[in-house]
């Protein structure tokens, strides 16, 4: 009888153990901040991210997307939600919608583009593409968007990856080419002049801008520090590699996203 007993009592502290065990189990399967009794699945937050893509709201989406990074880090599809969110960020840039990055301005008599770019230290590319604006006419009275906070690209040589962040926000991730024999300068440098379709002045010739052997692209952005700059390519399968005389090198329309989004003074930093 005493052996029963016995039996008995293992037998209900090992179920006991194992039901400990497989509510830790569940428990840690989702994220600790859902709300109680929540058991919201990864296709589920994926489902409300493409909804609210779908419906034009863009920084619900990006939340969306930033929340699946947060609670599911682990995950093989954490590329591609980093991804989501940067193509939102450009988006974003582009549309009219305000965000903590930005402000509505209202415009002035005597307000330029070119002034009001200069005020707020952005460009004029930028506030004409996020509010629709065509051409250089603007109307006291009328209120546009303009981006307020400060931007900065960072490169890394050993990933050949350029990085637009805005406030230490990562905006975008751009893959590049930088210089052979590891050429391309490190430091920090600033944006001191740009260029569009540039005229490539190599030694002992002119190159024209519309010329195929000119190898700068389509855009230019100059570096205080003679001779480098961020440009674009005739090549662009020689990109994520180290090929270049020491420029950084993007995609033909890469440099002209990153031509209307920075203004000239915006920090390079480019590290090994």
């Amino acid at each position: 009888m005493q052996r029963r007993w016995l039996f008995v009592g293992i037998l209900t502290v090992a179920l006991i153990v194992a039901a400990i065990i497989i509510f830790q189990i569940k428990k840690s399967a989702f994220p600790l901040n859902l709300k109680k009794g929540e058991a919201a699945s990864v296709s589920s937050i994926i489902s409300a991210a493409t909804g609210y893509e779908t419906k034009g709201n863009l920084i619900e989406a990006k939340a969306t997307y930033q929340r699946l990074i947060s609670e599911y880090p682990n995950s093989s599809d954490v590329v591609n939600w980093q991804k989501k969110v940067e193509g939102i960020n450009i988006r974003l840039l582009f549309s009219p919608t305000i965000t903590p990055k930005s402000t509505s301005y209202t415009i002035r008599p005597g307000d330029t583009l070119v002034k009001i770019a200069r005020d707020f230290k952005t460009t004029t590319e930028l506030i004409m593409l996020g509010n629709g604006i065509k051409d250089n006419k603007i109307i006291p009275g009328q209120r546009i968007k303009v981006w307020t906070a400060p931007f900065s690209i960072v490169v890394d040589k050993s990933q050949n990856t350029l990085i637009l962040k805005s406030d230490e926000e990562v905006i975008k991730t751009y893959l590049v080419s930088t210089g052979e024999n590891n050429s391309t300068p490190v430091g920090t440098f600033k944006i001191v002049n740009k260029l569009p379709h540039p005229t490539w002045f190599k030694a002992g010739a002119v190159v024209k801008p519309d010329s195929p052997e000119n190898i700068l692209g389509s855009r230019w952005l100059g570096l205080n520090v003679t001779g480098y700059g961020i440009h674009g390519t005739t090549d662009p399968a020689s990109l994520g590699r180290q090929v270049t005389q020491g420029c950084i090198r993007m995609a033909n329309a890469d440099v002209e996203e990153l031509y209307t989004i920075v203004p000239e003074g915006t920090e390079v930093i480019i590290f090994d």
